[in-house]
């Protein structure tokens, strides 16, 4: 028998109580009815027969009084009517007998009212005054007895229905309490009788149930009793099947995966740096104890509710590099050690973070999971602040006597110092520019010290993007007819007010075109464009130099990196201009080609006007 045919069966008790119900709901239905058509078939033709003749007689007998008052006479239009309707009515109730003595009672009316019919047809022919003698004493007398013998039919057949009805509602009440208890009683047995099916029908998937427990439990040894032909036997004999090879497959690779497991939770905990592996959905699959520690999250954890209990800034960090690998960007790389996280520790001093991630791979090649590595860079920043200050604070001393020997210079070379040889001229002209190109360097050192100690403030002022244009160019026009370049500008229409640092955004265009003027040969022309798009406005400055490598066009933008065309340069203006674009909120870059010239940009974000 197959599990369709064994469910059909199991609801078979519900439907056989619900037939049953049915039949005695139609048993009771019919019962009520006949009784009402009991009630309108018996009786009620025979008061409605009474109170007609009733109408009758006492519309003969108004005629009757009128007539021996002397006020009309007895017509025969309008008595025989009421006479023959009342026989009508009479005839209907000597067929329809239905209570005891209704059928003397109906002899006794039928007497009567032949009485007083003859008597009412001789009326019409006496005088006055008989026909006064005859109608009060002879047919007042019938007449009443008429009346009365009526009276009594119609109390007969009343009288009945009143009874009649009170036995059908006591018979509906009873009818309503068999009902109720028989409703109650056939689907607490139906219940019964399902659920006993029920329970047997699913025995074998709670047996099926208790060994998939067994094995996700590790109990591999678990088995599904085979009874029987029908479809839960063979999906017995299939989880059996999937139980045995899952045996043998366990017993052949569970060593071998744990080893390789234990091996890989060994080698990331070897390692000094927080190691946090992320599958696809973001959850945890792996930490090291140095990322336990120092997160407080293990394995298994969601994302959200393990990261939760990590300081805000070290989270967003760990997000950010997860999101831009699982996004499928690639590697995540930090640009400095401006991107490292500070982390408090108790009684050992500030910590810093770097978040590196790199991509987990599978077996197609699409992405798994993502791996990121926090390395600790404490001592490396403490380093680097150390150098930075060391830097300020040279540059700083340097300021005082490369003052004194720039003018010491510049007094040389006045004519009322006295004449100087074509020679000394030279040599007083090359220290010159070389005072001016250590003052130029001095003050990049000092503003990337202000810049990294965070003491760079933003005068900020509304100001129009053609004006910033104009004022870079003017700046830079008789540097540019030097080298005989020409510098040309397209501004878009329309152009916001920018809120900016002003002076800021006019070092930003001066390093851009003074490396543009250095490295575009004579002859060339140099671009500097305006757009708005986005919600920014972006500044392009295009030269016709010789381009930049690939591989170094993110690498000029750090500090104290020179390029190939620009020799005793300090590498420090790209890495200002950086900085100054990062603090209005924008982005700074480079398209190029070697060969084919340079672009670089930066943008302003609008939303700040």
């Amino acid at each position: 028998m197959t599990f369709r045919t064994k469910a059909l069966l199991a609801q078979a008790p519900l439907g056989v109580a619900l037939i049953l119900l049915a039949v005695l709901a139609v048993r009771t239905t019919s019962s009520l009815g006949r009784a009402a058509e009991e009630i309108l078939k018996q009786n009620y033709r025979s008061v409605l027969a009474s109170q007609r003749m009733d109408q009758d007689i006492e519309a003969l007998d108004r005629m009757a009084l009128v007539h021996v008052a002397g006020a009309g006479g007895l017509e025969a239009a309008a008595v025989a009517p009421h006479l023959e309707r009342f026989a009508a009515e009479l005839a209907v109730e000597e067929g329809n007998i239905t209570e005891a003595g209704e059928r003397d009672a109906a002899a006794e009316l039928r007497r009567h009212w032949e009485a007083y019919r003859a008597g009412y047809a001789e009326l019409s022919a006496l005088d006055r005054a008989a026909a006064r003698d005859r109608y009060f004493h002879t047919l007042a007398p019938v007449f009443l007895a008429v009346c009365k013998a009526n009276d009594h039919i119609l109390a007969l057949n009343q009288d009945a229905m009143v009874h009649k009805s009170d036995r059908a509602q006591a018979q509906a009440q009873r009818t309503g309490t068999v009902m109720v208890t028989a409703s109650l009683a056939a689907l607490l047995l139906g219940v019964i009788l399902s659920s006993l099916l029920t329970g047997r029908l699913l025995q074998p998937v709670a047996r099926l149930r208790q060994a998939a427990d067994r094995i996700g439990a590790g109990d591999f040894s678990a088995r599904v009793p085979v009874v029987g032909r029908h479809e839960f036997a063979q999906l017995a004999t299939t989880f059996n099947t999937m139980a045995d090879r899952l045996d043998r497959y366990r017993r052949s690779s569970l060593g071998e995966l744990l080893l390789a497991q234990q091996a890989a939770q060994s080698a990331i905990d070897s390692l000094p740096d927080p190691v946090v592996v992320f599958d696809a959905n973001g959850e945890v699959l792996i930490v090291n104890r140095v990322a336990e520690s120092l997160l407080g999250i293990g394995l298994g954890s969601a994302t959200t509710a393990a990261l939760e209990r990590v300081a805000p800034a070290l989270r967003a960090t760990i997000e950010q590099a997860r999101g831009h690998v699982l996004g499928g960007k690639g590697a995540y790389v930090p640009r400095g050690f401006e991107d490292a996280v500070h982390m408090p520790a108790d009684g050992e001093g500030d910590c810093y973070y770097l978040a590196r991630a790199t991509p987990v791979y599978g077996e197609r090649g699409g992405i798994t999971g993502a791996t990121v590595i926090l390395q600790d860079v404490t001592r490396l920043h403490r380093f680097d602040q150390l150098k930075n200050d060391l830097v300020a604070t040279v540059a700083h001393e340097f300021r005082t006597p490369l003052t004194s020997l720039r003018m010491a210079v510049h007094l040389l070379l006045e004519p009322r110092t006295g004449g100087l040889t074509d020679k000394q001229s030279d040599l007083l002209y090359a220290a010159r520019d070389d005072c001016e190109r250590l003052q130029r360097i001095v003050d990049e050192l000092l503003d990337l010290a202000r810049i990294q100690g965070g003491r760079m403030e933003l005068q900020r002022r509304r100001v129009k993007a053609r004006a910033l244009i104009d004022d870079a160019i003017d700046a830079q026009s008789a540097r540019a007819a030097e080298r005989h370049v020409a510098l040309t500008t397209e501004v878009s229409p329309g152009l916001p007010e920018l809120d900016v640092d002003r002076e800021r955004l006019q070092l930003v265009f001066a390093n851009l075109l003074t490396n543009a003027i250095r490295h575009s040969p004579q002859g060339a022309t140099i671009r500097l464009r305006g757009s708005h798009a986005n919600g920014t406005v972006r500044f392009e400055v295009r030269d016709e130099g010789p381009g930049i490598p690939r591989e170094q066009r993110e690498a000029i933008f750090e500090r104290f990196v020179q390029g190939a065309a620009s020799p005793g340069a300090a590498g420090l203006g790209l890495s200002i201009a950086r900085e100054i674009v990062t603090a209005h909120g924008g982005q700074i870059g480079v398209d190029s080609e070697p060969g084919r010239g340079s672009t670089f940009w930066f943008t302003v974000p609008a939303q700040q006007l």
